[in-house]
């Protein structure tokens, strides 16, 4: 029984390491292609309500000098596609795990506010949780709001 135990921890230390050196070696290949690619979201609203004379919403407006941006009808006439990319590609440093922990990748920054403003479009706010909470914090309630407050700058759980 114990040697079944050692055999299957093993094995999952080596899937996890295979599954880390691949994409570590998938993005030094292919490049960082996630630098400067265009982040979007749909907008259930029309093309000429997302940009209005060309002025990008409120929370892209604040950053529109590094930012390029681009609005057109959503397939299937479900609204439009506002689509987002930095002008200048972040530094590998930035980019890095450490650099996305540290909240210094300033891809967290546009992905913030891309969903600000697709909030602020289509229900005229961004919502927000009850501060303080109804209830009494758990252990489990701090790792979910870890994980939360982590997805809001990646955009991911």
């Amino acid at each position: 029984m114990k040697r079944v135990k050692s055999a299957l921890v093993v094995a999952a230390a080596v899937g996890t390491g295979a599954v880390a050196a691949r994409r570590t070696w998938s993005r030094a290949t292919a490049g960082d292609e996630s630098a400067d690619r265009w982040l979007t979201v749909t907008i259930n609203r029309a093309p000429t309500d997302v940009m209005p004379d060309g002025t990008l919403p409120e929370p892209l407006d604040r950053m529109a000098d590094r930012l390029e941006a681009r609005v057109r009808p959503a397939p299937g006439d479900r609204g439009a596609e506002l689509a987002v990319r930095l002008r200048e590609t972040p530094s590998a440093a930035e980019t890095s795990l450490p650099g996305r922990l540290a909240g210094e990748d300033p891809r967290q920054e546009v992905r913030t506010a891309l969903r600000e403003a697709k909030a602020i479009l289509e229900a005229g706010e961004v919502m927000l949780p009850d501060a303080p909470p109804t209830t009494k914090e758990t252990p489990v309630g701090k790792a979910i709001g870890l994980v939360a407050r982590r997805s809001g700058g990646e955009g991911v759980l």
